[in-house]
């Protein structure tokens, strides 16, 4: 109920009167231009020197990062990922057929001695994490971590996809690392699901140039070109919209206080929130001792409640006490009774 409905009904009656060509052709094999150039512009803003020709768009953000497997992954290849991490980017590199390993993600980012010890006992190809509002557990990249990272990087030649997807919700910037790489080794990707609209499915990549011209050609092969140009002209007029700031300025504030006032009500039944993000919309949650998140999710899903539990975003399975909540979908009144009533009882 917080999404922008009417940035996109103006936007819809836009592309209503535009011209025949944007309703039926293709596209370009970039994606959209005028897009393009606006991304770039934005990126400019937080000190990225993006030119368009450094843009690719896709269909959605795990399109984006489907595309980079192809291009820099073999079956048998060693990734390495946050414990914990995003559930998809599990699924996704287990269908490239590639080794999994993990490093602690702790509030300042990767542990960084284990990280460094994976790097060399394991020599990861990519290392795939989102820097800023981490996905699940809130936590945001400090500049110290980011800088060891980076030269821990460099020096073992591992290539770093940031995923931004969560980005715009920071009440101000934190340390990118594609900003502070100048996206030499650290390929950025990005879509607009949940700013925007998880019904309109575009994303993008951001690289090197000649790492873009390799990713068109397997997006021609795989999928005849990006996102629908359709979709791509409406993610630019409503990006354009003078109401789209204001709708992330709207949507921020009402994540911060609905965090805060989900987080308030967990600790109240036994449920004590990790840490407190700065932005975003989920809690990374350690539930009453000796209780089993699994075990929990099994119960509430009895009762048509879904929720997530730690394992599913953990590599090494040592997350059976956590679970992850989303504050905007807590807001039902049936919701914590229901809770408390299946905690009780486990």
């Amino acid at each position: 109920d917080q999404m922008p409905g009417d940035i996109l009904r103006r936007a819809f009656r836009k592309i209503g009167r535009a011209d025949n060509i944007l309703l039926t052709d293709y596209g370009g094999v970039s994606g959209a231009l005028n897009l393009r150039r606006l991304l770039s512009s934005r990126a400019a803003d937080e000190g990225l020197a993006l030119a368009p020709d450094q843009l690719l768009l896709t269909s959605s953000g795990t399109q984006a990062i489907d595309l980079i497997c192809r291009f820099l992954l073999r079956p048998g290849d060693t990734v390495l990922v946050d414990d914990p991490c995003y559930f998809n980017f599990r699924a996704l590199l287990k269908a490239h057929r590639v080794e999994l390993v993990s490093v602690p993600f702790t509030e300042t980012g990767p542990d960084l001695d284990v990280f460094e010890q994976r790097l060399k006992e394991q020599a990861p190809r990519l290392y795939i994490t989102p820097s800023a509002i981490h996905n699940p557990t809130g936590g945001t990249i400090t500049p110290r971590t980011a800088h060891k990272l980076l030269g821990l990087a460099d020096a073992h030649d591992l290539i770093i996809v940031e995923d931004d997807i969560f980005a715009e919700f920071e009440p101000d910037p934190s340390t990118r690392l594609a900003v502070l790489d100048g996206l030499e080794r650290v390929i950025r990707i990005g879509s607009f699901s949940k700013t925007l609209s998880a019904s309109v499915r575009c994303g993008y990549i951001a690289a090197r140039p000649d790492w873009i011209e390799a990713l068109i050609d397997l997006q021609v092969a795989t999928s005849f070109g990006g996102p629908s140009p359709v979709a791509a002209e409406l993610v630019y007029l409503s990006l354009s919209d003078g109401g789209y700031r204001r709708h992330m300025q709207n949507l921020r504030q009402a994540l911060f206080h609905q965090c805060k006032a989900v987080a308030l009500r967990l600790e109240k039944i036994g449920v004590h929130p990790w840490m407190m993000p700065r932005g975003g919309f989920y809690l990374w949650c350690r539930l009453p001792e000796g209780q089993d998140a699994a075990d929990i999710a099994r119960a509430a899903l009895e009762k048509n409640m879904i929720l997530a539990p730690g394992n599913v975003f953990s590599v090494t399975q040592d997350m059976t006490e956590f679970m992850r909540f989303n504050v905007s979908q807590m807001t039902d009144p049936t919701v914590f009774p229901l809770l408390r009533q299946i905690l009780d009882q486990a």
